[in-house]
Parts: C-alpha cells; sequence; structure tokens
C-alpha cells in the first residue's frame, strides 16, 4: 500500500516537472517546486520566529535601506509594466482572451517599435521573459515582511499580509512553469502599475515622519488595490463563460484566489478608514 502511494506520488511528481514550459524550465526557481517550497517555508519560519528574536532588541531604522529597496521596486514595477504594455501592443494580445502562444519568435530588434516600422510578429519569448521577472518580483517582496520584523513593526505583519506575499509565490510559480503569457500578463500588468504607486508611497513613508503629512492619499491606494483586483475577477469571470483557449482551471483558480483577497482588503479597508475614522470621532 505503501509503496503504491509513494509510486504515484512520485509519478505526480514528474509529471509536474516534465509538463511545463520547457522555455521557461532552465530559468532560475522555475523547472522544480522544491526551491520554492523551501523559499516559502523559510518565510514562515522567518514570522514565527522573527518576532521571538527581536523581542529583547530595539528596532533597526533602516532608513536609507528602505528607501534605496522601495526605489528599486518602483523602477522594477515601472520596467515591468511597460515590457508587458508594450510587448501585448507589439504581439496584439487580446485583453479580452488571450491564449499561450508556446512558440520561440520574438521580434530581433526592440527599437522597431519606437520606429513605428512594421512590428512583426507576436513575443512570446519576450512575454514569457517578463513573466518571469514579475515571479522573481515576489520573491524579492518577501524582503517586506522582514523588514516589518527588524523595525518591530508587527502589527504590518498580519494574516493578509503573509497570505498575500506567500501565495503570490506559488501562483506565479504555476503561472510561469505552465502559462508564461497569455492573458496572465493582463493580472502582471495591472499589479505592476499598482505597486508603482505603493513602493512611490513606501519610499516617501521611509523618509521620517516629516513626510506623513504628504501621506494623506494611502486610503486612495488601497482602493486602487481594489480595483484592480475588481478589474482580474471580471475579467477572468469573462473567459469562464466564453469560449477562450486559455485553460478554465488557471481562469478558475485566478477567480477564487482573486476573490480571496478581495474580501481581506475590503476587511482591512473597514478596518482601517471606516471603523477607525469612527473610533477617532467617539
Amino acid at each position: 500500500m505503501m509503496a503504491s502511494t509513494w509510486q504515484k506520488t512520485q509519478e505526480f511528481y514528474n509529471w509536474v516537472l516534465e509538463s511545463g514550459d520547457p522555455r521557461t524550465d532552465p530559468w532560475p526557481l522555475v523547472y522544480s517546486p522544491l526551491p520554492v517550497t523551501l523559499l516559502f517555508s523559510s518565510y514562515l519560519l522567518v514570522v514565527a520566529l522573527g518576532p521571538l528574536l527581536m523581542r529583547r532588541r530595539r528596532p533597526l531604522e533602516l532608513r536609507g535601506l528602505l528607501l534605496a529597496y522601495n526605489l528599486a521596486m518602483m523602477a522594477l514595477s515601472t520596467y515591468m509594466f511597460h515590457e508587458f504594455l508594450v510587448t501585448s501592443v507589439l504581439g496584439n494580445y487580446s485583453y479580452l482572451c488571450q491564449p499561450v502562444d508556446y512558440s520561440q519568435s520574438e521580434l530581433g530588434m526592440r527599437v522597431q517599435f519606437y520606429r513605428k516600422l512594421e512590428s512583426g510578429p507576436a513575443l512570446p519569448w519576450q512575454m514569457a521573459r517578463v513573466c518571469w521577472w514579475f515571479f522573481f518580483s515576489k520573491v524579492i517582496e518577501l524582503l517586506d515582511t522582514v523588514f516589518f520584523i527588524l523595525r518591530k513593526k508587527q502589527e504590518q505583519v498580519t494574516f493578509l499580509h503573509v497570505y498575500h506575499h506567500g501565495s503570490m509565490l506559488f501562483n506565479w510559480w504555476s503561472g510561469v512553469k505552465y502559462v508564461p503569457g497569455g492573458q496572465a500578463f493582463f493580472i502582471g500588468m495591472l499589479n505592476s502599475f499598482v505597486h508603482i504607486f505603493m513602493y512611490g508611497y513606501y519610499a516617501l513613508a521611509s523618509l521620517g515622519p516629516r513626510m506623513h503629512r504628504h501621506l494623506w492619499w494611502k486610503r486612495y491606494l488601497t482602493i486602487m488595490q481594489l480595483c484592480q483586483f475588481v478589474a482580474i475577477a471580471a475579467h477572468s469571470s469573462y473567459n469562464l463563460f466564453t469560449e477562450c483557449p486559455f485553460p478554465d482551471g488557471f481562469n478558475a483558480a485566478v477567480f477564487l484566489y482573486i476573490l480571496s483577497l478581495m474580501a481581506l482588503f475590503l476587511h482591512f479597508y473597514y478596518r482601517t478608514y471606516v471603523r477607525g475614522k469612527q473610533d477617532k470621532l467617539t
């Protein structure tokens, strides 16, 4: 019985390894789920043990490091948004239904776009590459939590925070492994756009208390995130009820996941900006 179970587990694991997109398999962290699982396990360990290790230590300010980190993430988000947008335009991508192109065609010179010459074939290789960068940005973003713990901002390490950061790691690993491109670009493009403003906000906040009066727009940043979720939910659900040659399993998973984020962010919005405001008035 145990031998049969072990054999089936091995067969399933081999299927996971071999059924991915061969273009992205050689790229870092993609071929096997083990590196990402190890990263996630290490992340949970830091979340659990970090506050205990910092209990008797003074909080670190990290002001210069935070400024550099947030500006770098802002620049990376800008780059990814640009690549998602330009590549989708060059490849004549549909914003309603775009199947994954698993070929390796690519324009030789991206400068053709800027010279307004003939755009040439679709750019599946370039789209797959920016999808990988988006996935890798989710690896880097785990540092958000580490910085909160080192600064003893434990109130920021909520279930929403940990769930969002950890789950995005696996979501985009599977996206890059199996469907690197297609209409998944829409999610990455929207999220990169929102993160330009989010990390811009964090960069200003890292400058210290003197900048707090300029950060009145935090509430609108949360609204922007919620609008992003609504757009992604509508996009995924549309393709569940129309004939679109993009895997229904991925559309359904995205739709259910986005619903969970919408619920958590709406709860955060109510607790912070509605009930919190009422508490201040009483």
